[in-house]
């Protein structure tokens, strides 16, 4: 029986409705195609492609899948064309050739990182229109991984092996072909470290010989304690593989003999009541491993996959892992989402978007901006362990270990997470940062007054939590900066005697290649851009532009000399109680006739009272402004109960900030409102001491006052 044959009768026993003439054809089209090209094993290069079909017929994928794994290289390799393949095949074929293709186009390891994300969200959105693109596409890389040793370039074998590790292992865990990730995972291991795996295998097959890896033994006594309770079982042992096991040891930073359950065994039943009895009987038998207990058959995974994991002191008192599950649920840990193909439910599996992990990477795709963001919220939804939670009518909520209410909040909608103002879980109120528990019912607090928390981004575990708070951070951030800047130029212009313009403002654009005007404000607001360069592209004649009406500074050389760039020693200052500015601040001053220089945030509205030659600019001298020490004024929200200004109190003090004021503004039976002045070193210092406090449970909200 040749190849082809074989390959027919392969699909054939899956699926007996297979059109084995298309088979063929696909066959016969493909091997004359690539013709005499050749790999860089010397094989004919149409062995490839065959192989990815053999994989796919593996993981019995229907008949169109077998067709595209057989023809995915036509398009790259050959002179094929896509409307060829249309003509001879139909257009579903012919897109699905197409996708793998352009997959092929594009290379997800890049030095330049954001040319790696631009291609990596390529890729996801690639996925997410057939799935099936993402299965051919894995078994091309399967394949080409089984052969990775005849690559001559050292360099494009690791770099090939960590793409594999990093992106095409977990996809192929998230859609459950178990088998496919370690694989991968065992040839990623082998190029990129193989000194570890040999001596993993080697320390196995050392305990193998000293008798304490003995699965024939381990097998026979948990039949023979199952079978006393009647229960009909198949038992399947494995000594987990060597990168699993490596990653554990990494994981936990414990050494091999420290690793717990270095053997899993899978107990196969007839139904799920035996799954539970099974259960009953090895709890009974051998002493568990606290807390390894997990139950994915009430609470399956998101690709499908149900079984009960266990851990036990087994037999000889070594640590096992135990899964049990039906045969039924050992088809879909097998084959995940391949379990479910259309040829078996009439599914319509075409649209990726139907998958709930597939449809967050699209949202992530469409919400990360900064590509460090983008690739760890990426890979973080590739890698999670999950918690089941529940919404008040019921539904199920699946998000990662350590989420919040916050999360969960996002995880239900987008808009839900913007207005989260509180939690109840299990009928109680809990503070936002709590993690949540597997079965928690939650119930989210909403108001549409309150906003995302900066301080959110520090405890959320969803890429959707944190993409969505850090889009809203930088939206608001953007506005707020833009404003400043205006308010910038518009002095600018003021002081140069010019009329600000916006539509002069507009000719400039192109000249600092920024694409629009607010952008421009933004920049000049942040300190980003000087602003004095947009009157000299406006008015190239100006001869002489005037900053302000500074003052020379002089060197003084004492130890508590004016931390302070713009000033003549010995002149007067006094730091504004309306603004409280520290360092951090963007700051100027103010002459005020015989009282010297009054310091002011750069916003401060009290500015405005002022005249115009009156104000100099000023800066902050790094050398000195740890010399002193500086009035940081917060108001905050905080629940009346024992305790709490207690907790205050610590926070700030556990961050060396110390409270030379405080005074009630308001005290309700539920709340109180106070005014606190903090004596801190900078505005880095008293960022954290506000952060510090706003994670305390009792307090509702901070916020830095800038006034009396």
């Amino acid at each position: 029986m040749n190849e082809q044959t074989k390959l027919v009768e392969k699909v054939k026993n899956y699926f007996p409705k297979l059109n084995v003439k298309n088979i063929n054809k696909a066959y016969d089209f493909g091997k004359k195609a690539h013709g005499s090209q050749t790999r860089a094993s010397g094989d004919p290069f149409f062995s490839h492609p065959f192989e990815v079909a053999n994989i796919l017929a593996h993981m019995k994928l229907d008949e169109n899948s077998i067709i595209t794994g057989l023809l995915h290289d036509v398009i790259e390799d050959t002179l094929a064309t896509k409307e060829e393949l249309k003509k001879n095949f139909g257009p579903e074929i012919a897109n699905l050739v197409d996708g793998v293709t352009k997959l092929s186009k594009i290379t997800l390891q890049q030095s330049n990182k954001n040319k790696q994300v631009e291609n990596l969200r390529k890729f996801i959105l690639a996925i997410s229109e057939d799935i099936r693109v993402l299965f051919v596409k894995l078994a091309d890389r399967l394949h080409n991984m089984r052969t990775i040793k005849y690559l001559k370039d050292d360099n494009k074998k690791k770099k090939i092996s960590n793409e594999t590790l990093e992106i095409f292992a977990p996809l192929a865990d998230r859609i459950g072909v178990r088998q496919l990730k370690d694989e991968l995972e065992d040839l990623a291991f082998e190029v990129l470290n193989p000194d570890a795996k040999s001596t993993i295998i080697k320390r196995i097959n050392f305990l193998k010989s000293q008798g304490k890896s003995n699965i024939k033994l381990i097998i026979q006594q948990l039949q023979d304690v199952l079978k006393q309770s009647n229960i009909e079982t198949e038992i399947f042992g494995r000594e987990k593989k060597p990168f699993s096991i490596w990653k554990k040891m990494k994981k936990k930073n414990i050494s091999f003999e420290q690793l717990s359950d270095a053997m899993a065994f899978r107990i196969i039943v007839n139904d799920i009541d035996q799954c539970y009895l099974c259960l009953k009987v090895i709890h009974t038998s051998y002493p568990i491993v606290p807390g390894r207990f997990k139950d994915y058959i009430s609470l399956p995974k998101q690709n499908g996959y149900k079984s009960i994991h266990t851990s036990i002191f087994g037999p000889a008192r070594q640590k096992i892992e135990i899964q049990i599950r039906t045969k039924e649920m050992e088809k879909i840990a097998e084959l995940g989402v391949a379990a479910h193909w259309q040829y078996k439910n009439n599914l319509n599996l075409q649209e990726g978007k139907k998958y709930k992990w597939l449809r967050e990477l699209v949202d992530i795709v469409e919400t990360s901006s900064e590509p460090d963001d983008f690739l760890e919220n990426t890979k973080m939804e590739m890698f999670k362990d999950q918690v089941f939670c529940f919404t008040p009518k019921g539904d199920l909520i699946a998000l990662p270990e350590k989420s919040t209410p916050i999360d969960f909040a996002y995880a239900v909608h987008t808009k839900l997470g913007d207005i989260c103002a509180g939690a109840k879980v299990n009928g109680k109120i809990t503070p936002l940062k709590n993690y949540l528990k597997n079965g928690d019912q939650v119930e989210i607090i909403k108001s549409k007054s309150h906003n995302p928390s900066p301080n959110w981004s520090h405890f959320v575990q969803t890429p959707k939590a944190k993409s969505r708070i850090k889009k809203f951070i930088k939206t608001k951030e953007y506005k707020e900066y833009s404003i400043l800047g205006l308010k910038i130029l518009k002095h600018f212009f003021s002081k140069n005697n010019k009329n600000f313009d916006e539509s002069n403002l507009k000719q400039t654009l192109n000249y600092f290649k920024l694409p629009s005007i607010e952008d421009l404000y933004f920049r000049i607001g942040k300190g980003n851009f000087d602003p004095l360069k947009v009157i000299h592209a406006i008015y190239p004649t100006l001869k002489k532009i005037r900053k302000t009406s500074t003052i020379k500074n002089t060197k003084s050389g004492k130890k508590d000399s004016i931390p302070l760039k713009g000033l003549l020693s010995g002149v007067a200052i006094n730091y504004s109680k309306c603004c409280c500015p520290m360092p951090g601040d963007k700051i100027i001053g103010v002459m005020i006739k015989g009282k010297g220089v009054s310091v002011h945030t750069i916003d401060c509205n009290e500015i405005g009272k002022y005249k115009k030659n009156n104000i100099i600019s000023l800066s902050w001298d790094s050398k000195k402004v740890n010399l002193k020490d500086y009035v940081g004024r917060i108001m905050i929200i905080v629940i009346n109960e024992p305790g709490s200004l207690g907790e205050i109190a610590s926070a700030i003090g556990n961050n060396k900030g110390n409270i030379i004021n405080l005074k009630l503004t308001s005290r309700k039976k539920t709340f109180f409102e106070m005014l606190v002045d903090v004596k801190v070193k900078n505005l880095n210092h008293f960022t954290n001491i506000i952060a510090s406090i706003r994670s305390l449970d009792s307090v509702s909200s901070v916020n830095r006052i800038k006034g009396d």
